[in-house]
């Protein structure tokens, strides 16, 4: 996720990181390429048809609909996911209070509240797609690190073991029965977000709508050049790479913002929300906390 401060008034043509021009520099360029060809063309070599620049317009403005609608639901899945990832960082920290009441210090408490943070980190593993063993093993240990780990779904399997513990401490006399329950609740809530996150992770955006904008898009970008022979003369190409800049520009910004667990400038920052649970836990625990991750090259991870 990027994080830094607006730019002023004349970097902000110059500022790349974060945009998505990178991206779709290709495009604009080849549009820009077929705007001037075509100008040349019905200049020098022989008259091409002329398109209504109205026509352009009414088809322009549906266009900006669609991809504003698109938008806005990939935006919307961004934002929930993050809002998922908060409220798993408010229960863990409830976790972390409702252990110190309803079961006191001792082992018992560091092992479940160890096994709440390789929960968060394997979750992460499993949204990203990364190996995480080596940040859950100095919680866990390696051997616990292995057996969740060869699970299909290891941040469920953190969940069952914290669970197990829970239980255990019942049997034995070493919480109350409202205590367990509110634990109880507490696990809960964490598989809720951990599935809600999952859901956002596998469930893409419906392909056949995703398809429709793209080949709208194209259609209307190879077609403008032919709108603005006449409307535009020489500035044509300028205000083609414009159109296609717009139009681009909100696709690519879509695909990304579409599935925001991914390792990208514009994703969720969740190595830092795990280690913003791994603050938590050490507080709770009452050990040195780790520093938080601080952005590098205003990229926060």
């Amino acid at each position: 996720m990027i994080v830094r401060d607006q730019p002023s008034s004349l970097r902000l043509f110059l500022v790349l990181q974060g945009s998505v021009v990178p991206m779709i520099l290709s495009k604009i360029l080849s549009i820009t390429l077929l705007s001037v060809i075509v100008l040349l063309v019905d200049l020098h070599v022989m008259t091409l048809p002329h398109i209504s620049i109205a026509g352009m317009g009414i088809f322009g403005v549906a266009l900006s609909l669609f991809l504003g609608f698109r938008n806005n639901a990939a935006y919307d899945r961004w934002w929930e996911a993050r809002k998922l990832w908060g409220t798993m960082i408010a229960d863990v920290r409830n976790l972390g209070r409702h252990m110190c009441i309803y079961v006191g210090k001792g082992e018992d408490r560091e092992r479940i509240l160890s096994c709440v943070v390789a929960f968060a980190h394997l979750h992460r593993g499993f949204l990203r797609g990364v190996d995480v063993r080596d940040q859950i093993t100095g919680w866990v240990g390696a051997e616990k690190a292995d057996v969740m780990l060869a699970h299909r779904n290891p941040a469920d399997a953190a969940l069952r073991s914290m669970a197990d513990q829970i239980a255990d401490l019942s049997r034995t006399g070493g919480i109350s029965g409202y205590g367990q329950l509110t634990l109880s609740q507490t696990l809960s809530s964490l598989a809720l977000a951990q599935a809600g996150c999952e859901r956002i992770s596998t469930t893409p955006l419906p392909y056949v709508y995703s398809l429709l904008v793209r080949r709208t898009t194209y259609l209307y970008c190879w077609l403008l050049p032919f709108a603005l022979i006449e409307a535009a003369n020489w500035f044509a190409p300028v205000v083609a790479a414009v159109a296609a800049y717009v139009f681009f520009g909100l696709q690519a910004v879509t695909n990304e913002l579409e599935q925001p667990f991914r390792h990208v400038q514009n994703g969720l920052p969740l190595d830092a929300m795990c280690r913003t649970i791994e603050i938590s836990v050490a507080e709770a625990l009452d050990r040195t906390p780790p520093e938080p991750l601080l952005p590098g090259n205003h990229v926060l991870t």
